[in-house]
């Protein structure tokens, strides 16, 4: 049975075993854009995983047909009694070493640990912020962290999300896309689409400090650059104050640093920056034919894509 896959070998045709997440990251590498190499835990993995375990399938679904997502707490308790089974039961002999063996390919120290759910990021429904991200995972902790990502299929928000859509009764997987982990000095997000004024021909770029994740989570108010796609000029530019950045803490998980004096009221990509990234948006836009919301990484001076997926807003 297949465990795993590298990004060099998936398509946008693999959501179903892939996730959103780890086959856009395999488009992207397909397509020769710069994405930090990486591999995926297949969403079959999860399935295997949870058959090998006895009664764990039935525990699962007898738990949620309790379920009452108008009644806060029945959800909040189906999530706390899922998550404990699942992070509680030890991945088989077969499946730890072959995602190990995975990871060793990859001559890493640190890798970033995501869930990527096979129901994702549609144009109608977005599972992003649904479920969980783990950054500097060593070795040690990979396998641990994998069944975390397994048990955030079942948080309370993203039950809460599967009950609102209707998706209860569809069958929902989740893969975890192991990546090379990028110390970014800067990171963010970006649309190739102004997400608020709707204008096709703008795209707006945020920027702080730090690894993306405080970006993404709304944790810090980044820089906010718009550029004009047709003529590639920087039209707004909005500096924000940084105290801090999430930044990565000796060989273990992530702290908060406080921004020094002379970096905090700065501008966080210069204008030449902000332009190169832009090109890559938009070559990356012009790849899918479609709005795309990605997030972006500054390590070293050379741009990562760690992650696009459609804006669903649109």
């Amino acid at each position: 049975m297949e465990i795993a896959r590298t990004f060099d070998n998936l398509t946008m045709n693999d959501v179903p075993l892939a996730g959103g997440k780890g086959a856009s990251l395999g488009e992207m590498t397909q397509a020769g854009l710069q994405v930090p190499p990486g591999f995926v835990v297949l969403s079959t993995t999860f399935e295997k995983f949870v058959e090998l375990s006895e009664g764990m399938k039935e525990e699962i679904d007898a738990v949620l047909d309790s379920v009452d997502h108008k009644v806060t707490h029945t959800i909040e308790d189906a999530s706390e009694r899922i998550q404990a089974i699942i992070q509680n039961t030890e991945i088989s002999e077969e499946i730890s070493l072959e995602i190990l063996k995975f990871f060793d390919q990859l001559g890493v120290e640190f890798v970033a640990v995501r869930s990527s759910a096979t129901a994702e990021d549609s144009s109608s429904a977005a599972w992003a912020g649904q479920l969980d991200t783990y950054l500097n995972t060593t070795r040690e902790n990979l396998l641990k962290n994998v069944r975390r990502c397994w048990a955030s299929l079942f948080t309370p928000r993203a039950i809460f999300y599967r009950f609102e859509k209707e998706l209860q009764k569809q069958h929902i997987s989740v893969a975890v896309v192991v990546q090379k982990m990028v110390q970014s000095e800067v990171a963010g997000i970006a649309f190739s689409v102004h997400p608020v004024t709707r204008d096709r021909n703008q795209m707006i770029i945020e920027a702080g400090y730090g690894l993306g994740e405080a970006v993404v989570s709304g944790q810090i108010t980044p820089d906010s650059y718009i550029v004009d796609k047709q003529d590639s000029t920087i039209i707004d530019i909005n500096v924000s104050e940084q105290e801090k950045g999430l930044f990565k803490k000796g060989i273990d998980g992530n702290e908060w640093v406080n921004i020094s004096e002379d970096l905090k009221e700065r501008q966080k990509l210069t204008n030449e920056q902000v332009l190169v990234l832009a090109e890559l948006i938009i070559k990356i836009e012009k790849h899918y034919g479609f709005p795309c919301d990605i997030e972006w990484a500054l390590e070293k001076e050379e741009f990562y894509i760690t992650q696009s997926r459609p804006i669903t807003t649109l």
